[in-house]
C-alpha cells in the first residue's frame, strides 16, 4: 500500500471493452472497499479491518472471473 490513508487499486479486470477495478481506503477505525465499472462507482462497503476489506475485494474478483472477466496487465 502507498500510505496509510491513500486509496489503492487492488485489482483491475476487463471483459470485452468493459473494465472494472476495486479500490481500498485504509482508515483508523475501518477500511473501505469500492468497485468501479467503466469508471463509474458501483458499490462501497466499510469493514472493521483491512483484512476483511481485502477478503471482500477478492471475493468480488472471484465472482467476476467466474463470469468471464480477466485480469489486465
Amino acid at each position: 500500500m502507498q500510505g496509510y490513508d491513500e486509496p489503492t487499486v487492488v485489482w483491475r479486470l476487463k471483459r470485452g471493452q468493459s473494465v472494472a477495478h476495486a479500490t481500498v481506503i485504509p482508515g483508523t477505525s475501518q477500511a473501505t472497499v469500492s468497485w468501479f465499472f467503466d469508471g463509474t462507482m458501483d458499490r462501497v462497503e466499510n469493514y472493521e479491518s483491512m483484512d476483511l476489506a481485502l477478503a471482500r475485494a477478492d471475493e468480488i474478483r472471484g465472482v467476476l472471473e467466474r463470469e468471464g472477466w480477466e485480469g489486465t496487465s
